[in-house]
C-alpha cells in the first residue's frame, strides 16, 4: 500500500493528524479540512471518508480497511483502538425512503427528506465486513458487530451484536482492556 508521506498529509489540509498515520494514496478525502485523525492510524485503498459540516474524528489505534466508506454531513467519531473491517459503510446522513421526499443530492434540499445525525462509535468496537451503520447509532465500548449486519440502533457496551437488523447474540468479554494497558504501558 503506497502512502501518503507526512508533508503530503498535511497538504491535503487535514484538521489535525497524528503521529504514524498512514493513509492509502488510493483513498479518497473529501472536506479534509473537518477531519481529525489520531496517532497510530491506518486507513487503506479504496476508502471514502466524505466529512460534511459535523466532520470525522478518529481517534488513536484505529484502522479503517478497504472500501470503507465514513459519509455524512452530522458527524461520525471513531474512538482509540476500534477496528472497521473492508466494506463497511458508516452514515451520518441518509435519505428518506418513504415516498414523501424525493431522493439523491442533485434534488434541492427543499425537495428531500434527508436525515443528519452524528454516529459515534467507542473505544474497542469491532465492526465486521460488509456491515452498514446508520445515522444516530451510537456503539457502546467493546461493542463487536458480526459481518453483513445492519445497525439502526444504538447498542449498550460489551455486546456482540449481528444480522439485518442486528440484534443481540451475546455479552463480549473484556479481557482486552488488560491487554490494551499492558500495550500502551510498552509503547510509552
Amino acid at each position: 500500500m503506497a502512502i501518503y508521506s507526512v508533508e503530503e498529509l498535511r497538504a491535503l489540509g487535514f484538521a489535525s493528524i497524528g503521529e504514524d498515520v498512514r493513509v492509502s494514496r488510493l483513498a479518497s478525502i473529501y472536506g479534509a479540512s473537518r477531519i481529525h485523525l489520531g496517532d497510530h492510524v491506518r486507513i487503506d485503498d479504496f476508502c471514502v471518508l466524505s466529512a460534511g459540516a459535523g466532520g470525522i474524528k478518529i481517534g488513536s489505534y484505529v484502522h479503517i480497511a478497504v472500501y470503507t466508506c465514513l459519509i455524512g454531513a452530522g458527524h461520525i467519531g471513531i474512538a482509540d483502538f476500534a477496528n472497521i473491517s473492508s466494506r463497511v459503510s458508516i452514515y451520518s446522513s441518509s435519505d428518506d425512503y418513504s415516498g414523501e421526499y424525493m431522493t439523491n443530492p442533485m434534488v434541492s434540499a427543499e425537495f428531500t427528506g434527508v436525515e443528519h445525525a452524528d454516529v459515534e462509535i467507542a473505544e474497542h468496537v469491532i465492526i465486521g465486513s460488509g456491515s452498514v451503520v446508520l445515522p444516530g447509532v451510537e456503539l457502546g465500548v467493546g461493542v463487536a458487530v458480526g459481518a453483513l449486519s445492519l445497525v439502526n440502533r444504538s447498542v449498550e457496551p460489551w455486546q456482540i451484536i449481528a444480522g439485518q437488523p442486528a440484534k443481540f447474540i451475546k455479552r463480549r468479554k473484556d479481557d482486552l482492556l488488560m491487554l490494551a494497558d499492558k500495550f500502551l504501558q510498552q509503547s510509552c
